[in-house]
């Protein structure tokens, strides 16, 4: 409604600006987050509790349900962002560029991220063998259009003669299963290869000689 000598009446249909978290609760949020990553990735979805990620994080039980509604709340984000960052390698398989090339390079970069990310590894690792109960949509709407893609991609690849034949999506197994090996199965290789440095070079040379004869036409 407007008035005359003072003017419209604006209080009632002002937007509302959502404020902006403080730095404090972007800390606490990424500290409750860091924290439920390292107890998932332990102890699964069904072994963690809101008390394991408290203790973890140095934080009260009710400080971690004032950022997130709950155990599944927290474990959704993960896996959400978590996607994002999986999905990344096969994205930038280029379909203009030298096959065997991209290929290693993808094979190179799965390794790198077991090696630097082994938790997040085992956190997604973990979701699939429940049967991707919070991830299953994920994998649908977002994982699926991307897989078919690059491997209608690969197959173009084989017809062309470039790269020896084969199935396509069980290559893309193959190479997820050898690389994820070294996150999902640390416990084990850290006792059977004890030197880091040999370990993670011997897995990128085993792994470039292996790929690099089952590619060759």
């Amino acid at each position: 409604m407007s008035n005359a000598v003072n003017g419209p009446d604006v209080t009632q249909s002002a937007p509302r600006t959502k404020k902006a978290p403080s730095r404090i609760q972007k800390r606490n949020r990424s500290r409750i987050l860091d924290a439920a990553l390292e107890v998932f990735s332990s102890h699964g979805y069904r072994g963690a509790t809101l008390d394991q990620i408290a203790n973890e994080a140095g934080l009260s039980k009710p400080n971690i349900l004032y950022y997130f509604g709950g155990k599944e709340d927290i474990h959704v984000t993960l896996l959400s962002q978590l996607m994002e960052t999986w999905l990344d390698p096969l994205k930038d398989m280029d379909p203009n560029g030298d096959p065997t090339e991209e290929l290693l390079g993808y094979v190179h970069r799965k390794l790198d991220m077991a090696i630097e990310l082994p938790r997040e590894s085992r956190l997604f690792a973990n979701e699939i063998l429940q049967g991707a109960p919070r991830m299953g949509p994920h994998l649908v709407a977002d994982l699926k259009p991307l897989f078919d893609d690059r491997t209608a991609v690969i197959s173009h690849w084989m017809d062309e003669g470039k790269i020896a034949k084969s199935d396509p999506a069980h290559l893309i197994f193959a190479i997820w299963a050898t690389t994820q090996h070294y996150a999902d199965f640390a416990a084990q290789t850290e006792v059977l290869l004890p030197d880091q440095a040999s370990r993670e070079g011997g897995a990128h040379g085993f792994l470039t000689q292996l790929f690099s004869k089952l590619l060759a036409p």
